[in-house]
């Protein structure tokens, strides 16, 4: 389970290969591959999300359309310029990947497909917002440091309770939280009048623990003294 990794950043997720793979890029020699993972949610409906995987994984290992498989990896984040700005892309980096063909055990992994572990810091304001049908939502952006001094930024989303308690976390505050990877439609509107339709990943929150251990409540009480 997810809940027992002491790193800081761990997914696990089980489902149905939906794309061919496609050459990344190479690394000190060795070759990754991208492609992308259908994961059921438990409302019937299902998350498209990205994968990224070292050819060294796959060894005696075919990965076609339609096999399941269970990965277990990190959320990494990297920025790609893209007509003259930067844009952050997010993708599920692979560490360890099993390919499943007992039917039964497929239906017993399906059963918690998508699960994800994180243990990082508030690196922009949050932003709580309402939706149409009154839900309340807080948008956060999380960075999680990695080896050789890299981080991860990702975008999480809080829901009711944790979204009025995430509303007044501070850029700095330590967090961890546990969820999923989601995919969603959004539609984006250019000057020109023209509409796109894009699709964003993000991190749905299920539980959160704030860690009481930063100096930045501190610095921001001793300011308001």
């Amino acid at each position: 389970m997810v809940k027992g990794k002491i790193d800081t950043n761990v997914v696990e997720v089980v489902g149905k290969v939906y794309s061919e793979l496609e050459f990344s890029h190479e690394m000190y020699g060795e070759g990754f591959y991208n492609f992308f993972l259908e994961v059921p949610r438990l409302s019937n409906s299902v998350d498209i999300l990205p994968v990224t995987i070292s050819e060294r994984l796959m060894v005696d290992m075919t990965l076609s359309i339609g096999s399941y498989v269970q990965i277990f990896g990190q959320l990494r984040s990297y920025n790609r310029y893209i007509e003259n700005s930067s844009k952050l892309l997010l993708t599920v980096f692979t560490r360890d990947i099993r390919l499943i063909e007992d039917e039964e055990e497929i239906k017993e992994l399906l059963k918690s497909p998508n699960e994800i572990f994180l243990d990082g810091f508030i690196c922009k304001q949050p932003i709580y917002r309402t939706t149409p049908f009154g839900r309340e939502i807080t948008d956060l952006l999380i960075a999680v440091n990695r080896a050789y001094n890299k981080s991860d930024y990702l975008p999480c989303i809080a829901w009711g309770r944790n979204a009025r308690f995430c509303e007044k976390l501070l850029v700095g505050d330590h967090i961890k939280i546990w969820g999923r990877i989601q995919s969603r439609e959004y539609q984006k509107k250019y000057s020109n009048g023209e509409v796109e339709t894009k699709v964003a990943y993000e991190v749905s929150i299920s539980r959160l623990e704030y860690i009481e251990n930063d100096n930045n409540r501190l610095k921001a009480a001793e300011e308001n003294v």
